[in-house]
């Protein structure tokens, strides 16, 4: 493999594994979920400032009209953060990665309700395959434990709000460099966390040293790490290659979760998380084609 095709496939993986250990971070901070996702936004978009202020010299000045995309997918972003952090706390991180994932399939039903997109065959098929294989995991959580159902359906809902943020992305970008698009997303997300944990009545402060550690490494690593590692991907691999790739995301997650968490999935929801995950792929395959077909869409 040359050079040129190494490093972004290499970016790639890195990406996966730092986005995989998202789930873990939660879990070791001795904090509420929303105040862990609030602090890996803050820090991040801090850490980025400089950047945004190099950007903004360099390149043409932001259209302000069009300032209101990010703001919104910030919205969304923050909604996404609160519900999967706080499902991490009530499901395994296994569950809550793959549900988390599921967001293609909500772009794609958006698409077909709101923009009369026609989707293809073996859309259905995936979607079929991923709602059955997620019937199985919850179902069989709802059965053996209440909490863990509700944890899984946090983690749903999440999805739902990560599929509002792309539609939106999706749009936004064309008149925004992904750069500033991401730190404006990460500013108006830090803001809306901040107000939910207000209302939520969670404390900002008084966490113990491992806890503000683990809220950094959050930050750096499944934050800034893994959201530039796969833009770089992004920027040098089709996304025909990358979107079904980070599918890998929650196989490496259930996998990790084995030694650093103790979670062993029962067999049902091995054979749920295999459909899913099949689903998943499937969903992701006819998208792209149907941007293959129609490349304005």
């Amino acid at each position: 493999m040359s050079k040129n095709r190494f490093l972004p496939y290499l970016a790639l993986t890195i990406g996966i594994v730092a986005l995989s250990l998202s789930a873990m971070f939660v879990r070791w901070a001795d904090a509420p979920g929303p105040i862990t996702g609030f602090y890996r936004l803050l820090i991040s978009t801090l850490l980025f400032i400089p950047f945004f202020l190099h950007r903004q010299q360099t390149s043409a000045p932001l259209d302000k009209r069009f300032i209101w995309f990010p703001l919104l997918a910030g919205i969304f972003t923050a909604f996404d953060f609160a519900f999967w952090n706080t499902s991490v706390k009530y499901t395994t991180a296994a569950n809550a990665t793959l549900l988390g994932n599921t967001s293609p399939l909500w772009v794609a039903l958006f698409a077909l309700f709101f923009f009369k997109e026609k989707l293809r065959g073996s859309f259905w098929l995936g979607l079929a395959l991923a709602l059955f294989g997620a019937l199985l995991i919850v179902g069989t959580d709802f059965l053996s434990h209440p909490t863990f159902g509700i944890g899984d359906l946090m983690a749903s809902g999440a999805a739902i709000f990560y599929a509002a943020y792309q539609i939106i992305t999706q749009r936004g970008r064309v008149h925004i460099d992904p750069f500033r698009y991401t730190w404006l997303v990460g500013v108006s997300a830090t803001l809306g966390m901040f107000v939910m944990n207000l209302v939520l009545g969670n404390p900002f402060t008084g966490y113990n040293t491992q806890t503000w550690l683990v809220f950094l490494a959050t930050a750096i690593v499944s934050q800034m790490v893994g959201y530039l590692a796969v833009s770089y991907a992004l920027g040098h691999l089709p996304a025909s290659v990358v979107s079904p790739t980070l599918i890998g995301q929650p196989i490496l997650t259930t996998l990790l979760a084995i030694p650093l968490l103790g979670e062993i999935p029962n067999p049902i929801q091995w054979i749920g998380g295999a459909v899913a995950l099949a689903g998943i792929y499937i969903v992701n395959q006819a998208h792209m084609q149907r941007f293959k077909e129609t490349p304005n869409a």
